[in-house]
């Protein structure tokens, strides 16, 4: 009988990782990005344990987008969002999302690829994205994503 290896709180080792956008595809990104916040690029990867890293995104407001509607994509692809009140519906197109706040274009990828549940609202809370090229957390050291 074999039995299945869980790991303690103390056990897990979290890292600070650093993600330049400049020039990167949107959806792309977005799976690395996931990919990291899960932890599945660690050799000791656990299905619903939280065992990934923290995240810092720079420079989102120049992530591009590509397909087959690339000319177009940029003011057809549409964020909504409802206040819950009536006549409260709002959209906003990919290009004016970017000027206004480019972090939240970012974060809308992540989490559709991330569960949809409590340990995946808690992933998220490990994701910092900045629209520019600094952030507050230089002192933590993050490595890189290759």
């Amino acid at each position: 009988m074999y039995k299945s290896y869980y790991p303690k709180a103390s056990e897990i080792d979290r890292k600070w990782v650093l993600v330049d956008a400049d020039g990167q595809t949107l959806g792309r990104i977005a799976t690395r990005i996931a990919h990291v916040l899960l932890g599945k690029h660690k050799p000791s990867f656990t299905p619903g344990v939280e065992m990934g890293d923290f995240v810092i995104v720079i420079n989102a407001e120049r992530v591009t987008a590509t397909g087959t509607r690339t000319s177009t994509k940029m003011d057809t692809k549409m964020y909504h969002r409802h206040s819950n009140y009536p006549g409260g519906y709002k959209a906003i197109s990919l290009r004016n999302q970017l000027q206004q706040h480019p972090d939240r274009v970012l974060r809308a990828a992540v989490w559709g690829m991330l569960p949809h549940n409590r340990m995946g609202r808690a992933l998220l809370k490990r994701l910092k994205i900045y629209a520019g090229s600094s952030h507050p957390h230089g002192t933590n050291n993050p490595e890189p994503l290759a």
